[in-house]
């Protein structure tokens, strides 16, 4: 009997045993997939606001213009590869940082006035126009610098913990730029003049031209100010992706899914979806294949177009 009692205690004292074992194990792999979790959403609240950027560009463009700006996306593209080249020659992303918006703002306002003003009353032919812009901006960057993917270091190395991860410090940073230029972007639209005269433009374009507002002036900086956007989205980004000649390709049916759920012409729910759907994707994207998150994208757009066509955003549009 004693025999007996004391193989029972061993037994019990074994499935204690293998019970605590089970348990701290079951807890570190819940760990492990909350972390994860965490981390995923990050990465799709930061990819978020570096394509709000992209997409605040093509809604403005959108919104004001009428155009439907096939090119967008390879004007972020431009974006990514002129950080490359100004990083390459000379060792300073911050410079990058400085000039490719600058330039993009240039090229923004040759390319709406040697393309799009010619043909601003037809809306077929502008996206006629800008798909065969998109085909030159590609060719032309992969003819000059090659079709082999690049890649720009980040100008900040290193982690930081975050929570119960350690985070790259640059993504913290690329958030942070981004929003500072959407705010920036919003100040400039709601207190200055010029941003007065687009709102005026966007509303009521006869009037705002009877009242003595510069109408052309106000096609080509606002068309040059999205592709500004765009450009300085392609710079902070660059680190993090890589410099392609098809990056843009992606990021354009990412930007027109933000706009359409964010709501056409409504600025702040163009850059709230973009977040929204980053942030779902980069989840999804962590428990299976890349085009099934894109695909649930698609998804939430379809039945946004359904249920709700004006926008999931429309109350902050006010």
């Amino acid at each position: 009997m004693v025999a007996e009692y004391s193989d029972s205690r061993l037994r019990k004292s074994g499935d204690r045993g293998v019970s605590e074992v089970e348990k701290k194990i079951i807890q570190g792999g819940l760990r492990v997939v909350s972390n994860l979790v965490f981390a995923l959403a990050v990465n799709g609240i930061v990819w978020g606001l570096i394509v709000a950027l992209i997409a605040l560009g093509l809604s403005v463009i959108f919104g004001l213009l009428d155009i439907i700006n096939i090119a967008h996306g390879d004007f972020f593209m431009v974006g990514t590869v002129l950080a490359w080249v100004i990083f390459e020659a000379t060792g300073n992303f911050w410079l990058a940082l400085l000039i490719v918006p600058l330039i993009g703002l240039v090229l923004g306002g040759v390319v709406e006035r040697l393309v799009i003003h010619p043909i601003k009353n037809a809306a077929a032919l502008s996206i006629v126009a800008t798909f065969g812009l998109s085909i030159i901006l590609q060719e032309g960057v992969r003819a000059t610098f090659g079709a082999a993917p690049k890649r720009i270091l980040p100008p900040i190395q290193g982690t930081v913990e975050l929570f119960d991860i350690e985070y790259d410090q640059y993504r913290l940073l690329a958030a942070a730029i981004s929003v500072v230029a959407i705010a920036s972007f919003f100040l400039f639209l709601h207190r200055t003049k010029f941003g007065t005269w687009m709102r005026a433009v966007r509303q009521d374009r006869e009037s705002a031209i009877t009242m003595g507002i510069p109408a052309q002036r106000v096609f080509t900086l606002t068309f040059a100010l999205g592709t500004a956007l765009a450009t300085l989205g392609g710079v902070v980004a660059a680190p993090i992706t890589t410099v392609d000649f098809r990056t843009g390709v992606d990021i354009l049916p990412f930007s027109f899914m933000a706009v359409i759920i964010g709501g056409l012409g409504n600025l702040p729910g163009t850059a709230a979806a973009a977040v929204l759907l980053a942030f779902l994707e980069g989840i999804i994207t962590g428990f299976t294949d890349p085009t099934v998150a894109r695909i649930a994208s698609l998804c939430l757009m379809s039945a946004v177009l359904m249920v709700r066509s004006q926008g999931l955003f429309t109350g902050l549009a006010k």
